[in-house]
């Protein structure tokens, strides 16, 4: 199958964008009546086929919908402050994307090394991922945001923030996620949190957990939480 994100689709009748008609025409070279699929980004298929195969603007007609398609049965929000090396981060969106997540929210740290983030640069690669991995929903990611901040907004789910202080009780993250339940958990930067905001967490009803006896990197770190929360609910 290969998935084409159109998020302002409309139906029956629909025009690609022109960089989807470029690939549904130059590239896959597909014409009048061959099938294909598209997603909105929000959790609906389309099965669709060739109308016009124009390489601009190559218009398709809608035949079915699939609404809240493979659907998960739990949300997942992964905050996490940017590695110094992006490409490491940028690696964490994609494969976070494939593996399926909610909501990427960039944390700002008191050890954080990098202070500026190319949001638009992330959605692109999350949007690729998700067609790639042939998802339907693309995943939210935020600007990036202060750790306090965020710390004060509401959440309906179970709260978690991993870290490497060893003279503090820390939870097995496996531990504290159950099925069906929404997480949100912080992954700090390769300095770690500080005790500052360690404690700032625990007072915002964040559980200390741990990922395991392994020093991972910040974007393993994340990415082995969002597939513990899978592993648990898969």
């Amino acid at each position: 199958m290969q998935l084409f994100y159109a998020p302002e689709i409309t139906t029956p009748l629909y025009t690609l964008p022109e960089e989807e008609s470029g690939h549904c025409v130059r590239v896959l070279r597909l014409g009048v009546g061959d099938s294909l699929h598209i997603t909105d980004g929000r959790g609906t298929l389309y099965h669709a086929v060739v109308e016009e195969p124009h390489p601009k603007r190559c218009t398709i007609r809608i035949v079915e919908e699939h609404h809240e398609w493979e659907k998960r049965p739990y949300g997942l929000t992964v905050a996490v402050a940017p590695t110094k090396n992006i490409d490491r981060i940028e690696w964490f969106v994609e494969k976070a994307t494939e593996c399926g997540i909610d909501r990427i929210v960039p944390v700002l740290c008191d050890h954080s090394e990098r202070k500026v983030l190319k949001g638009e640069r992330l959605e692109r690669i999350a949007i690729s991922a998700m067609k790639q991995s042939l998802k339907a929903y693309l995943p939210q990611i935020a600007p990036l945001t202060p750790l306090r901040q965020l710390l004060a907004e509401p959440f309906e789910g179970v709260k978690l923030i991993a870290h490497c202080e060893e003279d503090v009780e820390r939870i097995f993250m496996g531990e504290m996620i159950h099925r069906g339940e929404n997480v949100l958990v912080l992954i700090g930067p390769e300095g770690d949190f500080s005790r500052e905001e360690i404690e700032a967490a625990r007072k915002a009803g964040f559980v200390e957990v741990t990922l395991g006896n392994s020093r991972l990197r910040t974007e393993t770190a994340a990415l082995a939480a969002a597939m513990f929360t899978a592993f648990v609910n898969g």
